[in-house]
C-alpha cells in the first residue's frame, strides 16, 4: 500500500533502503531473521509499514539494532503504532510475552486516506482494541497497583482522563466513522476514531496499564479456532467479561453491548471463532488468563481461573441474549 511511495522518497533523497517483507507473526524468531537481515544490509533505521504486529516487530527490530524507528500504519487496527511495547507470539500465535522498550517511536505517520481505503474490520477491530482502555485504566486506578506492564506507579489523573477520552471519542464517532470508510471516504468521524485507536489508546494504555480485558484476549490464543480474528476483537469480548468479573453496573455492561453491535464487534464466543466450546476449552482459556504474571491481577481483589471460566461463561450468555434481541 505504501512500499513504493517510501522507496520513491527515499530514492529522491539519495537514502539506499532494503524491503524486507514481514512472515505474518511477530515471534523471536522473525524479530531475529529480521535484525540479521537489518545488519547485513547496514540499516541505521527501521521504517516498519503495516498492521500492529508488523509495527510490534518492526519495533522489536530497532531496539535490537539500537537504532530509530519510524512506523507507518496502513490501518487503524490496534494501538501499537504509539506504544512503547510489542507483543512477542509463538510461531504458531499463542501469546507469549510483553516485550516492554525502553523509548516510543521516534515518529508515527498515519495517513487517514490509506486507513480509509483498508476493510473496515480493521478500523473496526482497532475500535475493539481501545474500548479497553478506559476500563482497563479504571481498573488500575481503582486498585493502585504498580503499572503491570512498566512496573511504574498507578495512572495518574491525565492518563485515567485520556483514556477516558479514548472511550467517550469511541461513542460518539464510531459508528460514523465506519460507515464512512465502508464508502471508502475519510471524515472528521474517521480522523476522530483514527486518533482514538492509535494516540490514544497508545497513551491511555502504556499510562494507564492494562487489566482483565487483554489477559482474556491473551487466554484465547491457546484456542486455534481464535486465531482468524484480529486482536481488537477478541479485546472487545474481554472488554466484556472484564465488567461482568468486575461486577460492573448493569447500565455500563450494556452501553459496552450496544456499542459493540452497532460497529460489529463480538459480543459472544462465536463471534470470537469459538463455536460451541466445551468445558475444557474455556477452562485452559480462563488458565492462560490468569496465569501469574497476566494484567487481570491489576484488579482491586484476587483473580483465579475459576472466577474468570465464570465470567467468560456469563459475559457470553448475556452477549447472546441482547445481539438475539437486536
Amino acid at each position: 500500500m505504501c512500499g513504493s511511495a517510501i522507496q520513491s522518497s527515499l530514492s529522491e533523497n539519495n537514502v539506499a533502503c532494503h524491503q524486507e517483507p514481514f512472515t505474518g507473526e511477530c515471534s523471536d524468531k522473525e524479530i531475529n531473521r529480521l535484525v540479521a537481515v537489518a545488519k547485513a544490509n547496514g540499516a541505521d533505521i527501521v521504517i516498519t509499514a503495516g498492521g500492529g504486529k508488523v509495527i510490534d516487530t518492526g519495533k522489536a527490530v530497532a531496539h535490537e539494532m539500537s537504532v530509530p524507528v519510524a512506523v507507518v500504519p496502513t490501518i487503524a487496527a490496534t494501538d501499537a503504532p504509539c506504544s512503547a511495547l510489542s507483543v512477542v507470539y509463538t510461531d504458531g500465535g499463542v501469546f507469549e510475552r510483553y516485550l516492554v522498550l525502553p523509548r516510543n517511536p521516534d515518529i508515527v505517520l498515519v495517513d487517514t486516506a490509506l486507513v480509509a481505503q483498508s476493510p473496515v474490520h480493521y478500523l473496526v477491530s482497532g475500535m475493539g482494541d481501545a474500548l479497553a482502555t478506559y476500563w482497563e485504566a479504571d481498573t488500575c486506578a481503582k486498585s493502585c497497583k504498580p503499572n503491570a506492564l512498566t512496573g511504574g506507579s498507578p495512572p495518574t489523573l491525565a492518563a485515567v482522563t485520556l483514556a477516558q477520552l479514548c472511550y467517550d471519542t469511541l461513542m460518539e464517532h464510531g459508528l460514523l466513522a465506519k460507515l464512512a470508510v465502508e464508502r471508502k471516504v475519510v471524515t472528521p468521524s474517521v480522523e476522530a476514531i483514527v486518533e482514538a485507536n492509535t494516540l490514544l489508546s497508545g497513551l491511555g494504555f502504556e499510562s494507564g496499564g492494562l487489566a482483565a480485558s487483554h489477559s482474556v484476549h491473551n487466554g484465547f490464543t491457546v484456542l486455534e479456532a481464535s486465531h482468524g480474528k484480529l486482536h481488537g476483537q477478541k479485546v472487545a469480548f474481554g472488554t466484556l467479561t472484564q465488567l461482568v468479573l468486575e461486577g460492573r453496573p448493569s447500565e455500563d455492561i450494556y452501553d459496552v453491548l450496544d456499542f459493540c453491535l452497532s460497529v460489529g464487534l463480538p459480543v459472544c464466543l462465536e463471534d470470537c471463532g469459538i463455536v460451541n466450546p466445551t468445558r475444557e476449552d474455556i477452562r485452559k482459556v480462563a488458565e492462560a488468563t490468569a496465569v501469574e504474571g497476566e494484567t487481570i491481577h491489576a484488579t482491586w481483589f484476587p483473580v483465579t481461573a475459576e472466577m474468570v471460566e465464570s465470567a467468560i461463561w456469563a459475559a457470553d450468555a448475556i452477549g447472546k441474549q441482547k445481539k438475539n434481541q437486536s
